[in-house]
């Protein structure tokens, strides 16, 4: 009885179907047929500067030529942080930082409104470098020394993120507020405190609509860059430490489809299997009859590879032989592996 339900809700489905299954036509590859339009004659007694493109490419005169036959890749899924605020503490070796996935242009504000509403006064300001210093302030926990906090703001390794981290010096009465800060911070305990006071308030906060517009570069250049220009094959390049670089790698091919088979740090490299996703027939009506099971899409395996370079580390994906792959499949997958790295 429950199948015949079953296909008799479906019926009106199938009945209505026209010309293509679904009565629904493949609109993916229309553009293909577009031709090009004349430019747009300009009326005498305007100028022509006034019609420029919208969106222009940087650098196009660099850029290697694209071959015929080239084919655009789908976008990949958004990652569920885009959908929600997260902030926790992250901790890599000596160093504790705040993770926030907002651009640092929209956590500067909220920052300096932190300090501004618990009265805690600003001694230098430097949004190119992303810093803050306070000023000498008194902590009910200690009467007898004053204490005083540098707050970090800078990019984030994942994609619009932000790190936020603090270093704490203390000194007697009267010490000057231009005296050099310490490499490590005086107190652990204090600089970590400090910093879940901050992370608990960004936490609460509801709305981050508020940007600094006149720092959009807060913190210096991003940490991480995926390369396509001038090479035979595209890579993404982090401006930070092997170590770091490799714990940051090694946590996003957990996630997003990859599974890691086998690893060698000393030798910087990763096996990985991905799992291809069916983006185009993986309709809501397919998943809902499992036309298309997780279990049935086929595996395919690579190989990572985490090179220092200098004070860079490149990191690649090749067939497990060392072969390039096609670049559309190469940019496709480390898409992939950038949206995750934290």
């Amino acid at each position: 009885m429950q199948k015949k339900i079953s296909m008799l809700l479906l019926a009106p489905i199938f009945l209505t179907s026209g010309c293509e299954w679904l009565g629904i036509r493949d609109r993916s590859n229309d553009y293909l047929l577009e031709e090009e339009t004349a430019l747009i004659t300009v009326p005498d007694g305007l100028k022509y500067d006034l019609t420029e493109d919208i969106f222009i490419i940087p650098g196009d005169d660099q850029n290697k030529l694209i071959p015929f036959d080239y084919e655009v890749p789908r976008p990949n899924p958004a990652s569920v942080n885009t959908f929600e605020q997260v902030v926790k503490i992250q901790s890599f070796e000596d160093r504790r930082w705040i993770l926030v996935n907002l651009p640092p242009s929209e956590i500067w504000p909220r920052v300096r409104g932190l300090l501004s509403r618990n009265r805690i006064p600003s001694y230098r300001v430097d949004a190119a470098k992303g810093m803050i210093d306070t000023a000498w302030i008194n902590l009910k926990s200690d009467e007898e020394r004053l204490h005083r906090f540098r707050i970090f703001v800078v990019p984030g390794i994942g994609v619009n993120s932000s790190e936020v981290s603090t270093l704490h010096d203390q000194g007697e009465f009267g010490a000057d507020s231009s005296s050099p800060w310490p490499l490590a911070s005086d107190s652990d305990d204090r600089g970590k405190e400090f910093l879940e006071l901050v992370a608990n308030d960004l936490a609460a906060a509801s709305d981050f609509s508020q940007v600094s517009l006149l720092a959009q570069n807060i913190g210096g250049e991003p940490k991480v860059n995926q390369v396509f220009v001038d090479v035979d094959q595209p890579y993404i390049e982090i401006m930070l430490s092997y170590e770091r670089s490799w714990a940051s790698v090694n946590y996003s091919l957990s996630r997003g489809g990859f599974s890691v088979l086998d690893k060698n740090r000393s030798e910087g490299f990763f096996l990985v299997d991905f799992k291809t996703e069916n983006l185009v027939n993986d309709s809501f009506l397919s998943r809902w009859l499992n036309f298309n099971s997780n279990d049935s899409k086929p595996r395919i395996s690579y190989k990572v590879t985490v090179k220092q370079l200098d004070n860079k580390v490149h990191v690649s994906i090749t067939n497990l032989d060392g072969s390039y792959l096609d670049i559309p499949d190469t940019t496709r997958l480390l898409a992939i592996l950038r949206s995750n790295l934290s």
